[in-house]
């Protein structure tokens, strides 16, 4: 059954010369490397605060992988850590050389960043359209609670997380089953505990990366990193399905908690892991929620009476949307490949480093001897359609390229190589395969990026 509706005339809003869909970590870095190439950048999201993953979601570990040998990205990811840290947003991460960030906070943060770049902001606008001639995208039809509008650019950054902007302009994209797609996450945090008295806690009772094989989990390692610290958490949550307080066959609740401070707050959760659920579908999304928060609240009930310091925590926050890992890719003009984030790959073409550092589909590395690969700028250019770039976790790969690439402080890497050719093709006045590679680098060096 179809409903038949009449042809619509949407009124055209604004025009602008670069328009990124999507303000996560990808998004966010696009859209000031876009500004500061010189170019009119206007930032698109659907909810009420940039930065996606960090405020959204509240992932705060944004480069949790860092040790002491890690050579790591640079550019714009490690500004946003910084600009948290000096605005106070951030704390010493337990388990690495890094900072958590403070995502309620950074949401200011961010604010600040995209005004400064003299961005305009575009917040509570959902994007439902492209805007195509043949295989041109021309801008975007958005809806919200001033109806369906529609916004023109020279040229379009996807940075949705999902491809929706690809998918729907018809470039090819593929996904997973969803039962083999990374699981999602509701991650959240609690108030209330005793923080000298969790840590006291944990130094007694440490946990390693080795014991992220647990339950329904396996993890490759390379070995190194089987005996390193991890802030992970697992026997309250046994003992509470011992006790029936969480069922029995409900063996996916355990993981990480991320920081604690004076105040007593536990941040960044990361205990719910939901398998089986696609981030594009909607109704996957409502039961994951819902189901996601209930686990949730079993896990503080579990912490309250099995772990110390806990006893007087409560629920602080859940985050605004679900956590997701895993959903569609591009068919990119190079789409990169497990050799290359396992051997170190290198790329003329250059837009960015990031480190030897792989999570998910049971496979975990960290960087902590010095290797690193290249980002290829071939892997953000949708086949397909023309004035497109694609930024974040949804560029072209393998899975377990994915499984490094879709990482946060990654995702700023693509977005500012991605932000900055599209402002080059603009001013260029030429498709993204045309942009000269070797401008599009130096202009990324003048930004402060790690190129090799």
């Amino acid at each position: 059954m179809f409903i038949e509706e009449s042809p619509k005339k949407t009124p055209v809003v604004h025009h602008t010369d670069v328009l990124v869909v999507g303000s996560g970590p990808g998004g966010l870095a696009a859209a000031i490397a876009a500004a500061r190439t010189g170019v009119e950048v206007t930032l698109l999201e659907r909810y009420g605060c940039f930065g996606g993953n960090i405020t959204a979601v509240g992932v705060e570990g944004f480069a949790w992988y860092r040790h002491e040998k890690t050579v790591d990205s640079e550019g714009l990811g490690v500004e946003f850590e910084q600009r948290a840290i000096s605005a106070g947003a951030a704390v010493e991460e337990p388990q690495s050389d890094s900072h958590a960030i403070d995502g309620e906070a950074f949401k200011w943060v961010a604010d600040k960043l995209v005004l400064e770049a003299g961005i305009t902001p575009m917040l509570h606008r959902q994007f439902v359209a492209p805007i195509m001639e043949e295989d041109h995208i021309r801008g975007v039809i958005v809806e919200s609670k001033a109806g369906r509008e529609a916004i023109l650019a020279k040229r379009v950054v996807d940075a949705t997380g999902d491809g929706d902007v690809a998918f729907r302009a018809g470039a090819p994209t593929h996904k997973h089953p969803k039962e083999e797609m990374i699981g999602a996450s509701v991650m959240f945090s609690m108030s209330g505990v005793n923080k000298s008295r969790f840590i006291e806690h944990v130094k007694a009772d440490p946990h390693t990366y080795a014991d992220w094989a647990y339950g329904q989990w396996t993890i490759e390692t390379t070995g190194k990193e089987d005996a390193m610290f991890s802030p992970f958490l697992r026997k309250p949550f046994e003992q509470a399905r011992e006790a029936g307080l969480i069922p029995k066959e409900l063996d996916t609740i355990a993981g990480t908690w991320g920081a604690v401070y004076d105040s007593g707050d536990l941040t960044y959760l990361n205990l719910v892991h939901l398998l089986g659920f696609d981030g594009t579908d909607p109704d996957d999304l409502t039961r994951g929620e819902m189901q996601g928060r209930d686990q949730a609240m079993m896990a503080i009930e579990a912490l309250k009476q099995y772990t110390p310091g806990c006893e007087g925590a409560k629920i602080r926050n859940f985050g605004m949307t679900l956590g997701i890992r895993d959903t569609r890719k591009i068919d990119a003009a190079y789409n990169m490949t497990e050799h290359d984030v396992r051997e170190q790959g290198r790329f003329q073409d250059s837009i960015g480093i990031f480190p030897e550092f792989i999570d998910g589909y049971g496979i975990l590395i960290l960087p902590t001897t010095g290797r690193y690969f290249q980002l290829p700028y071939r892997t953000l250019l949708p086949k397909g359609v023309r004035n497109l770039i694609c930024a974040g976790r949804i560029t072209g790969g393998d899975r377990v390229s994915h499984a490094a690439t879709r990482n946060m402080m990654c995702c700023t890497v693509t977005g500012q190589g991605a932000g900055v050719a599209a402002a080059l093709a603009v001013k260029q006045d030429c498709a993204f395969e045309e942009v000269s590679v070797a401008a599009l680098q130096q202009a990324l060096l003048a930004q402060g990026v790690r190129l090799h």
